[in-house]
């Protein structure tokens, strides 16, 4: 029989987040569902929209490294991966890290850079190493990506390719706040201009901060999600849902045959499958239900998808295929 599992840590830790943004609580779910399935999520949204915040936020409350990169068209493979140095002392080359090898990334307008830069950053994120002078070198544990771009600014920019895109085991849209949520971040970043005129927190507390959200809440969030029970119901939606971006025409009755040109890969599969269990753990059970596969579905499949020229034509989004294929896929 399945039950509720008990109130955790990590459940703690999303409201800790959730206390220091606005109006963007689904953007720290993704991140905290990211971090526990040791995937990486691409964040897309205009500039204000606190993205930054919110990753350097997670970091910083689990006190993992982090490190932003601000992408643009200059930038090399080597500015992010490190380089060899030549020290003249011992008369001999040696690496010398670059900001990937850190436990969260933030990839800021990761669309500004070449094909070369995206390519390096690719590895990292599949193999989980980088490669400089012939030599792999791993890279820490845990490691996340968050990437960021403009949805708006296309001028200058290099569109992600579809093998980068489905490496992103989720892509969140991040929106402007509402009227109240803008009121609420007025306020929240007064209160803080006076807090930081205060002191600090002392050594201790600052110990017990970390020790209460550290790694180790991430480790047992890794292992409670491996245990969290899928039934075989489940595991057929999943799959119908995936089989029907790839056969549209089952769907007579709908508008997926007009709308998607090439449907999902098998790694949307299992994407699903890892951020549904996520999604269940954090929401307080030890089994999945239909309602955790259609909450994650938007962020795992609509990425992946892609539409045809009708569909790009009617002004038709990801989200509304999305929409249509949960209308059209019961579950068994």
């Amino acid at each position: 029989m399945m039950t509720h599992v008990p109130y955790m840590p990590i459940t703690e830790l999303i409201e800790q987040v959730n206390g220091n943004i606005v109006g963007q609580h689904h953007v720290t779910k993704a991140m905290v569902i990211g971090l526990i399935t040791g995937g990486h999520i691409l964040l897309e949204g205009l500039p204000g929209t606190a993205k930054t915040r919110a990753v350097k936020t997670l970091a910083d409350t689990l006190n993992l490294s982090f490190s932003r990169i601000q992408f643009t068209p200059d930038l090399l493979p080597s500015d992010i991966t490190g380089t060899q140095v030549y020290q003249h002392e011992e008369g001999k080359l040696e690496f010398q890290p670059g900001p990937i090898f850190n436990a969260i990334v933030l990839a800021d307008e990761i669309n500004r850079s070449p094909a070369k830069v995206q390519a390096a950053l690719l590895e990292a994120m599949a193999e989980g190493t980088v490669t400089v002078a012939g030599d792999s070198k791993p890279l820490p544990q845990p490691f996340m990506v968050l990437a960021t771009q403009n949805p708006l600014e296309q001028e200058g920019t290099y569109p992600l390719p579809e093998a980068q895109m489905d490496r992103f085991i989720m892509k969140v849209s991040v929106g402007y706040p509402s009227a109240q949520s803008e009121m609420d971040i007025i306020r929240l970043v007064r209160g803080e201009d006076k807090d930081n005129e205060q002191l600090p927190l002392d050594d201790a507390s600052a110990e017990h901060w970390h020790e209460r959200y550290g790694l180790s809440t991430l480790v047992a969030a890794r292992e409670a999600v491996k245990n969290i029970y899928v039934s075989d119901s489940i595991d057929q939606y999943m799959v119908d849902l995936v089989m029907a971006t790839r056969l549209p025409d089952s769907y007579r009755h709908s508008h997926l045959a007009n709308w998607i040109e090439v449907g999902v890969s098998p790694r949307a599969s299992i994407a699903l499958d890892r951020c549904s269990r996520a999604h269940a753990y954090i929401s307080g059970r030890d089994f999945v239900s239909p309602d955790d596969v259609r909450a994650v579905a938007p962020f795992v499949l609509g990425h992946r998808l892609t539409l045809s020229f009708d569909a790009v034509a009617e002004g038709i989004t990801t989200a509304r295929v999305v929409d249509e294929l949960l209308l059209q896929v019961a579950l068994s």
